[in-house]
């Protein structure tokens, strides 16, 4: 299976999709943003590297002697696959299937925001020593505090398809910089 780039892709693919929804059902809580967002930032990585490993290797043992750009494209590609199926499909989901879902992550990004903010000015006030200092401070983080004024977040949406191509435009940077330390990795050396 791993001698065809379509396959890994598509089981990449599979798998997001499985710890999406397995997210989705057994983390969809007050804390379904931020587990979202540490499985995207841990457990999706590690997965999409070993499957390039995978392919990539596949072809290594096949061939023996393969090039920089057949290592790149060996890793990219079912990285690429997997991840354009994946995005299209968590964007369908959340803007045409489970609507709920999406408020509650637009929510829990706004609400997570304002705590941080909020975290950040308290550690701010407490090193401060001047009153004219504390008084400066307490004014921008009223100020910053107003731009999450309900009026101001009503139209908050973090899926939106602009914002998805953002997204995975991020994750074509991650793709290539990976899929160049395999081609690197997994070429053959030639002595000169």
């Amino acid at each position: 299976m791993t001698k065809n780039v379509y396959a890994v892709g598509f089981l990449l693919f599979v798998i997001t999709m499985l710890v999406f929804f397995g997210v989705y059902f057994f983390g969809y809580n007050t804390h379904y943003f931020t587990i979202s967002l540490l499985v995207n930032a841990f457990l999706l990585p590690a997965i999409y590297t070993l499957g390039a490993y995978a392919s990539v290797n596949a072809l290594k043992k096949e061939k023996k002697d393969i090039g920089f750009r057949e290592a790149f494209g060996r890793a990219f590609k079912p990285m690429f696959i997997g991840g354009f199926f994946s995005v299209l499909s968590i964007f369908s989901f959340l803007n045409y299937a489970d609507t709920d879902a999406k408020a509650l992550l637009n929510y829990q990004f706004v609400e997570r925001n304002k705590k941080e903010l909020t975290d950040i000015y308290h550690k701010q006030r407490s090193v401060l020593k001047s009153d004219k200092e504390k008084i400066a401070l307490d004014k921008d983080y009223q100020k910053s505090m107003s731009s999450f004024s309900p009026e101001m977040v009503k139209d908050i949406d973090m899926f939106t398809f602009r914002q998805f191509t953002y997204y995975f435009a991020s994750i074509l940077v991650f793709y290539t910089i990976l899929s160049t330390f395999f081609g690197s990795f997994f070429r053959s050396r030639t002595e000169h």
